[in-house]
């Protein structure tokens, strides 16, 4: 990671308040980057706010829905690099409500696209796909030059987020690379459904923690500073026109079921009366998701830094700091 690489560069975020746009906009910031976000709903409890990054950037407020707004922030702005992280990104709430999951995920995500490939300065574009985009295989681990065909209502919409991306490239040579990230996890992500916030808060307030599935769901969690260093890996990494059009997997390759994955947050609270609740309800889920991060390694020169202990220690510290707050 090159710190000099982004000072004074003009960066677009979109998804800026979310958990993994505000981790990135802290470490850009950091870098001196000048940034440009832009904000549908003010979430009060995101880190966005508590860092106080709202005071740090340039806000435009609006929907990325908005074709004409898209288009305005990447001209006026002389944005350099877009960061498309936006997405509705809860699983079980895709199963409830596809067509706003579709909306906001395939449509913004084409608006983006078509905005960028209209800017006469050729804005780069890092777009957010996920392991989610493969579907079901039984080819483990997933592999970059395996099929996208994702069955269920989020991974279908990130299915068509990695192929418009693509077909940006191949069609227009949009200069647009694709991240497909395991699941990540870390201080700041205040969606209570997902598995580890929502562990991490029952077991603050000593209730025994809910596990939805049956527990044997095998997935890859992954530190959200090393999610951060690898989209910025991404973004530098795009000076070479090569590999421009091309995805990448980034993850820790040390695949762990949701039973462990809970047993070891309790085993780190200290807390070893507690004891999961499986409801054992694991419908529009996929069994087993892991990625196979080797060409990240090869190309980019890209590494996980943080153990799953590591980062689960350091989570679970900013929950109990973040709960004592409020």
């Amino acid at each position: 990671m090159n710190k000099n690489f982004w000072h004074n560069k003009n960066i677009f975020v979109t998804g800026a308040s979310g958990f993994l746009g505000s981790w990135l906009i802290k470490e850009l910031l950091s870098f001196g980057a000048r940034i440009t976000v832009i904000i549908r709903d003010y979430e009060a409890h995101s880190n966005f706010y508590q860092f106080g990054f709202d005071k740090k950037v340039n806000i435009v407020n609006g929907d990325l829905i908005n074709f004409l707004l898209l288009s305005r922030i990447f001209n006026e702005y002389e944005i350099d690099t877009c960061f498309h992280l936006a997405a509705q990104p809860l699983v079980p709430t895709a199963n409830r409500s596809p067509l706003s999951t579709f909306e906001s995920n395939i449509r913004g995500t084409w608006n983006v696209l078509e905005a960028a490939r209209k800017n006469p300065l050729k804005p780069k574009v890092v777009i957010a796909s996920s392991d989610k985009a493969y579907g079901s295989s039984n080819n483990l681990p997933y592999t970059e030059n395996q099929l996208l065909k994702g069955d269920y209502p989020y991974d279908v919409s990130k299915s068509c987020t990695d192929i418009l991306a693509q077909s940006y490239y191949k069609t227009y040579k949009l200069p647009v690379t694709i991240s497909r990230c395991g699941n990540f996890y870390g201080g700041g992500d205040t969606n209570w459904s997902r598995i580890v916030p929502g562990t991490f808060k029952s077991i603050i307030f000593n209730e025994n923690p809910i596990i939805r599935s049956d527990g044997k769901l095998i997935r890859d969690y992954f530190f959200v500073k090393d999610v951060v260093s690898a989209y910025l890996a991404l973004g530098e990494g795009m000076d070479d026109e090569s590999i421009h059009g091309e995805a990448f997997n980034f993850g820790t390759e040390t695949p762990i079921s949701v039973i462990d994955l809970v047993n070891n947050m309790i085993n780190i609270s200290g807390k070893k009366n507690l004891k999961p609740e499986i409801l054992g309800k694991n419908h529009g889920e996929i069994l087993e998701q892991y990625l196979s991060s080797k060409k990240a390694y090869r190309v980019l020169g890209w590494s996980p830094k943080y153990s799953l202990e590591h980062g689960l220690i350091q989570s679970f510290e900013w929950y109990k700091d973040f709960f004592n707050k409020i």
